[in-house]
């Protein structure tokens, strides 16, 4: 058993021993479906953006919920299964809903988890979806996901991601989309890695949900500030 099955989030008597054993095939299901995914989207991606989020969900109040944190911990887990950047087979998007139908998970905790994930991504946002209101399980769950695409990981992962996609570090001829909308957003035209930084990276800190979330936005926020001023300087010839 790897290291991140073996911990559990909550103690086994507030938590009924057949959500544990979801949570362990959830963690299968994920492991099976990211295989073949870079390391910017990986499982050890999602092990990170869960016990975010249930650090989040605990200073957020929610932990005297339990639904609350099942939600939470099964949105976090399941959030990147049958991403659409990465699908093999359009079957793919149905992975989740199939996983939480065949686990027996509550109706309305399925509407729920379903909810979140369909909600997460940084295009949603753009294109109003993020606007609208949203459960306090949304806010801890995009949050999670969104301090792992900032600060030191999200530099990692985000020239992780750009060299799996052959994109160029930075061309100071390509100039940042910096008004976008969804469909430029998802458009495959060319991109540099640095830009990203600037088209949505450096935006994510002033989308947190929760106040959790922008205390530790702030900090990560603030490395990438030094890391980039770093890079054009190193580029410029003038450190």
């Amino acid at each position: 058993m790897s290291a991140h099955q073996s911990k559990s989030s909550f103690s086994e008597k507030s938590t009924p021993m057949a959500f544990r054993d979801t949570v362990k095939r959830a963690e299968q299901l994920v492991e099976t479906s990211m295989k073949g995914n870079d390391a910017s989207h990986d499982a050890p991606h999602v092990w990170r953006v869960r016990d975010l989020a249930l650090s989040l969900a605990r200073e957020e109040g929610l932990s005297s919920n339990p639904d609350s944190m099942e939600i939470v911990e099964l949105a976090a887990l399941l959030h990147d299964v049958g991403d659409y950047k990465y699908l093999r087979d359009p079957s793919e998007e149905k992975l989740v809903e199939n996983f939480l139908e065949e686990e027996g998970i509550a109706e309305s905790k399925k509407i729920k988890i379903l909810s979140i994930i369909k909600g997460m991504g940084f295009k949603d946002e753009l294109a109003g979806v993020g606007n609208q209101e949203f459960p306090p399980e949304f806010g801890v769950v995009q949050d999670a996901d969104r301090l792992d695409a900032i600060g030191a990981i999200g530099i990692a992962r985000c020239f992780t991601f750009g060299g799996n996609r052959n994109r160029v570090l930075h061309d100071p001829a390509i100039q940042s989309r910096l008004d976008l909308s969804k469909e430029h957003y998802m458009k495959k035209e060319e991109q540099t890695t640095v830009n990203h930084f600037h088209e949505k990276l450096l935006k994510l800190k002033d989308l947190m949900k929760t106040k959790a979330g922008l205390r530790r936005a702030e900090k990560r926020h603030k490395v990438m500030e030094e890391f980039l001023k770093q890079f054009y300087a190193e580029w410029d010839g003038k450190a």
